[in-house]
């Protein structure tokens, strides 16, 4: 393997989070600093923020390890419970026994009896739990009242919340106000700037035990452009850059190598970041591409809501709500020109920017990648069905064509009748679909609305619970119901909807049943029809391809 030829005694950059090999930069010691003094002798809660790939876990756990040995320390992680499964996880966290099937009275009993002993024994207890973001209101508020217990001098129970930045919009819900005020310290861990990095590459290298000066400059400017500053990034290229030296038996890094593997990362990776595309002048192409859209008004939006992002967080890394696009003047022309056109459509990134457009928001170069992401609140996807279907399902798409053995992408906007609006190069062309489907083999990528996180089933609380009984209602025109229970009429509706859909039918709206629930959900979606059809597609025959 590459780290002997490099004379290096382990991987550098490998992405397991290891805290000895946590970089303290300013902003990681900072963060360190606030959390442990946040949770001192009178802290109940803290709380670390920060986007995805920033170290978050692992300053978590460099925390963690600097505990005295007078603290007991319990671990969650991507916890979606609802509050009963909360308390459940942290008995099982600090191995405190309780009964089978225990209500919620018995293992918060059970919590404070081992809170209690603990505090007599002169021991602090401590609950870190990471992907806090997932945690539904109900259930922070649940982790709450667990807090309560305390002494004259502190807090029992101290609790530490690691998560993206959507934990800071959640913790500002109204019910959510008395947590809120709990919280004595918090942190965001912003992205590493260019000086950063470098120092970040060379801690690295020299703590596996090789040369600090392996990457020059110029590739470690390269990184850091094109990692955007995020860590996990920054692992990622480096090893991709010194495997690819190493098959080359090069011994030193060359810029040439540094972007072969940035390409290989950011094109074959689930990341946040894409590397743009050089043609687009060093990554305004999306900016300018989404104002060719929306014009002025589009770019008065994006400036309001760039100022309500983060300070130093990438605009690219987050969807920004603008305009409908303006309706295009269509073009009704012949096939001729439209096969011209279309024959050097051969942009995908382009054809799924116009796409998001339509949905009102500026894509991402993952987006356009149709990179998963569970927190987007668009998400994308390839799928394979057949013209019924399209016309069924009612959102806009962008087809997958093939025209003298090259694959090309149109933006399906609108349907009337047997003509068809298609989005090209910015420009709308109008034709007979029938003159299109000779080249359509059944491809096309698809944009929904994506809301669930988590698996639902009964006897689970939250606002996602209420939001799948609301979109339930509405699909199968029963009455609308406010409950945040998933209770047995819930349960009865999500069978319905599988049985309708000629999926399993149990009564758990699994990821599966969820995501066929989101392509559904009629509401706040764009249509390519003026009317929404009677009855909704089954969507038979629809297979993911990617």
């Amino acid at each position: 393997m590459y780290h002997e030829f490099f004379g290096l005694h382990e991987l550098p950059f490998s992405i397991v989070p290891n805290s000895r090999y946590l970089f303290l930069s300013h902003r990681h010691q900072e963060a360190m600093m606030y959390l442990q003094s946040g949770l001192g002798d009178g802290g109940g809660f803290a709380m670390l923020t920060g986007e995805v790939g920033t170290g978050k876990t692992t300053v978590a756990r460099a925390v963690m390890s600097e505990l005295s040995e007078q603290t007991s320390c319990g671990f969650l992680l991507n916890p979606t419970f609802s509050s009963q499964e909360l308390l459940a996880a942290i008995c099982d966290a600090f191995s405190i026994t309780y009964p089978d099937h225990a209500s919620l009275k018995q293992l918060s009993d059970r919590i404070h009896h081992f809170l209690l002993e603990q505090d007599a024994q002169g021991n602090s207890t401590l609950l870190v739990i990471d992907e806090a973001q997932h945690l539904a209101p109900d259930v922070l508020e649940q982790l709450r009242l667990l807090t309560n217990l305390e002494t004259e001098q502190r807090k029992l129970l101290k609790v530490l919340l690691v998560g993206q930045p959507e934990l800071q919009d959640n913790l500002q819900l109204p019910q959510l106000r008395q947590l809120a005020q709990r919280i004595t310290a918090r942190y965001h861990i912003l992205p590493l700037d260019e000086n950063e990095v470098s120092q970040y590459i060379q801690f690295r290298l020299q703590r596996a035990g090789g040369d600090a000066n392996v990457f020059p400059m110029p590739a470690i400017r390269w990184i850091a452009k094109y990692s955007h500053g995020i860590p996990r990034l920054i692992n990622l290229i480096c090893d991709a850059a010194l495997k690819h030296a190493y098959q080359h038996g090069k011994r030193t890094i060359e810029l040439g190598d540094v972007k072969q593997a940035t390409a290989q990362v950011m094109s074959f990776q689930s990341t946040v970041y894409q590397q743009p595309r050089a043609r687009r002048n060093e990554g305004r192409g999306l900016f300018w591409q989404a104002l060719r859209y929306v014009g002025l008004g589009g770019l008065i939006a994006l400036l309001i809501a760039t100022s309500w992002q983060w300070t130093g967080q990438a605009l690219l890394e987050r969807m920004l709500p603008l305009p409908q696009p303006p309706a295009a003047k269509v073009k009704t022309v012949l096939p001729n020109p439209i096969k011209q056109a279309l024959s050097v459509a051969t942009d995908r990134e382009e054809a799924l920017t116009t796409l998001y457009a339509l949905w009102g928001y500026q894509a991402s170069i993952s987006d356009t990648l149709c990179q998963s992401d569970e927190h987007k609140a668009l998400r994308c996807q390839m799928m394979h069905s057949d013209w019924a279907s399209i016309k069924t399902y009612n959102r806009p798409v962008v087809l997958v064509l093939t025209i003298a053995d090259t694959t090309v992408y149109a933006t399906l906007r609108h349907i009337d009748g047997e003509m068809i609006d298609i989005l090209v190069g910015g420009q709308a062309y109008q034709l007979n679909a029938k003159w299109l489907l000779p080249y359509w083999h059944g491809q096309y990528v698809s944009v929904w609305r994506h809301q669930f996180t988590r698996t639902l089933k009964q006897g689970m609380q939250g606002s996602d619970v209420r939001q799948l009984n609301q979109i339930l209602a509405v699909l199968l025109r029963e009455p609308i119901s406010a409950s945040s229970t998933y209770d047995e009429q819930l349960k009865q509706k999500v069978m319905t909807f599988q049985h309708w859909q000629d999926m399993t039918v149990d009564g758990v709206a699994g990821m599966q049943t969820l995501q066929r629930i989101e392509r559904l959900n009629p509401m706040e979606a764009p249509q390519l029809t003026s009317s929404q059809p009677d009855a909704l597609s089954q969507e038979k025959g629809e297979t993911d391809a990617q």
